[in-house]
């Protein structure tokens, strides 16, 4: 009796399948697409966040324990410290994680880029502009009124970012983010030359630097809307894998491209200023964390950002932490330690991609 090879062609297995023996006999590994479907993985990372979340709830100098819950009960001190400040922060995060992410994650499939996220693109440079503007010729307008003009700006800095990838040859995959940390270095520069002039370089360096200590009950409901833009997203996830094929193969299945592309713009502007306005700059998660998951359980979005948001959620909660235990009861800003974190992981990214691809 012969031995089966890898030369074997496949044999249709009873219910009519096809199966591919292996040069070992085993059966093949399991697709990333079906790990990406696995609802057991799924229930272990949610629990894996909520775990995150009640520790982050509990840590602080304040004492704010089950016990001291208990004792002060509804209207005890610990209470109202927890409802006022601890779970606001802690939803903040968890919102702001899982919304950056899906974004980042949009951005690339929009660009063609793995390399591309707010930070890298010139949004998060163009949100702070739009900030710095209502500052300067509206300081006592509302929230919602400065996350719009944020918005604005950061879809007007985006499309220029495209119109300037339009314009030139693009030979290399590292081009792209450079293209965009260039032009957000120009947009950065203007911005920090008119807050140094008028005096607003302290507010501008909140929004630069992204920061959760400030994050209070009624300063942090804007994070939802975010939410609910990533959800619209998903809606559309189908639509956003096509265009992530280009512009020509998008129109011969009858999609119009402009409009899937203008809707991602929109949502990726919108969740961009919302988390600026809220909390400030949070570099480099829209990228790791969507190459992170494409690594593991393939580019199909809509099996994907559920990975997507968990991850992002986890990730920041994860960095918070970190940031509040290193120095207690001293606190490092979640911004920089995931922009160390961040910076760390897109450079094995880079070199990662650089060797597969000699």
């Amino acid at each position: 009796m012969s031995s089966e090879t890898a030369d074997t062609p496949p044999r249709a297995t009873r219910g009519g399948a096809l199966r591919t023996p292996t040069a070992a006999g085993r059966p093949p590994a399991a697709h990333p697409a079906d790990r990406a479907r696995s609802p057991w993985l799924l229930i272990g990372a949610g629990a894996l966040l909520v775990l995150l979340a009640v520790v982050s709830t509990f840590i602080g100098v304040s004492d704010v324990t089950p016990a001291s819950l208990l004792a002060g009960g509804i209207d005890g001190e610990a209470m109202q410290l927890l409802l006022a400040s601890r779970l606001p922060r802690t939803l903040a995060l968890v919102l702001t994680g899982a919304s950056m992410a899906i974004v980042g994650m949009l951005m690339q499939l929009l660009v063609r880029n793995k390399f591309v996220e707010p930070s890298t693109a010139g949004t998060t440079e163009s949100a702070m502009l739009g900030l710095l503007v209502v500052t300067i010729f509206a300081p006592s307008m509302g929230l919602l009124g400065k996350m719009g003009v944020a918005a604005v700006f950061a879809l007007a800095g985006t499309g220029l970012f495209l119109l300037i990838l339009r314009r030139i040859p693009v030979r290399s995959i590292v081009l792209v983010p450079l293209v965009g940390m260039m032009l957000g270095g120009i947009i950065a520069a203007v911005t920090t030359f008119f807050a140094y002039r008028l005096d607003l370089l302290q507010s501008l360096n909140t929004w630069m630097t992204g920061d959760f200590s400030g994050v209070l009950r009624g300063r942090y409901e804007l994070l939802w809307l975010a939410f609910a833009m990533t959800l619209i997203a998903w809606l559309a996830a189908d639509r956003f894998t096509v265009a992530g094929l280009g512009q020509e193969f998008t129109t011969n299945l009858g999609l119009n491209y402009g409009r899937v592309l203008t809707l991602g713009l929109v949502i990726v502007s919108i969740v961009t200023a919302i988390v600026v306005v809220t909390a400030g700059v949070i570099p480099f998660l829209g990228l790791v964390v969507p190459n992170v998951v494409s690594i593991i359980f393939g580019d199909n979005m809509r099996r994907t950002l559920p990975w997507v948001a968990l991850i992002g959620a986890i990730f920041v909660v994860a960095c918070d932490i970190l940031g509040r235990v290193l120095r207690y009861p001293y606190e490092i800003p979640l911004g920089i330690v995931v922009g160390v974190v961040g910076a760390a992981l897109f450079l094995y990214l880079l070199l990662r991609r650089s060797s597969h691809a000699h």
